[in-house]
């Protein structure tokens, strides 16, 4: 089997705010050839750290939508620059273990002998509480936090929706404010509180943010097409201690923190970089 000289590290860029990044993954960045950037990574991040001549190539997911790069795109970059013995930083949003799709990076690395490492950085879930003044498992509110995703009734069974209603935990819902509506009310089914607190937290950690603190039976008032992604939802007990902790105050909460790749930069990486 082949062995490459190049190098891929696979790192987490955290929820936003550059001074969230890790040291770790800085210096990576301050060392990559080549960096494969996930949308959800603040621009200002590899323009603090990256090295001028770094090869940056835009390879964002969109939530399904047409102009994504396939996830096959992605393992041949990959495998392409590593085989030119460059060192390769594959820059993830958030955390890379978490909702971060990792695993089919991690076989393809696998499968032609490529090295690699893993740098972790702070999930969404971290920097949204953190940012938004909701301590997760505060004392007497929640002894422990569930990280979950919801896009259709079929992923969650009867048997969990009703662990779920009924739980005393803080849950955590990542990739699911287009489906605000039917969660909330399958919460309610099965017996959650309807004044249960719900934060949903858009764009964490970045002048952008802005958190919205309602009742349970209160969700099917938001309109979800007006929920700015990234967003997680924050149901629990916890969540109603934003009114009182809530000390991040965004500056700039009518924009965009993260831009949404145009159909040309999709097509560009399929075109020119995937041979």
């Amino acid at each position: 089997m082949q062995t490459f000289k190049g190098k891929v590290i696979i790192a987490g860029a955290g929820p936003g705010d550059p001074g969230l990044v890790t040291i770790k993954t800085a210096l990576a960045l301050q060392q990559a050839d080549v960096i494969l950037t996930d949308r959800l990574v603040n621009r200002e991040i590899i323009e603090q750290f990256a090295k001028p001549d770094a090869q940056v190539i835009e390879v964002g997911k969109q939530g399904g939508k047409l102009h994504s790069t396939p996830q096959v795109t992605i393992n041949q970059l990959l495998v392409k620059y590593a085989a030119t013995d460059r060192l390769v930083v594959r820059l993830k949003g958030g955390d890379v273990s978490v909702f971060a799709n990792v695993l089919d990076e991690l076989e393809t690395l696998v499968l032609h002998n490529i090295p690699f490492d893993i740098i972790p950085g702070i999930t969404a879930a971290s920097g949204a509480a953190a940012y938004a003044g909701i301590p997760l498992t505060a004392r007497n509110y929640s002894t422990s936090v569930r990280f979950l995703t919801y896009y259709h009734s079929e992923v969650i069974p009867v048997k969990t929706w009703k662990q779920l209603a009924r739980t005393e935990d803080t849950l955590v819902f990542y990739m699911s404010a287009q489906s605000l509506h039917e969660l909330s009310a399958q919460l309610i089914r099965y017996g959650m509180d309807v004044t249960m607190p719900l934060a949903i937290v858009e764009q964490a950690t970045t002048p952008a943010q802005r958190v919205h603190l309602i009742r349970l039976d209160e969700a099917q008032t938001i309109n979800v097409e007006e929920v700015r992604t990234p967003a997680l939802m924050i149901i629990g007990k916890v969540a109603a201690l934003h009114a009182q902790f809530g000390w991040f105050k965004a500056t700039n909460s009518g924009t965009e923190a993260f831009r949404e790749l145009p159909p040309q930069v999709i097509s560009s990486t399929l075109k020119q970089f995937v041979s």
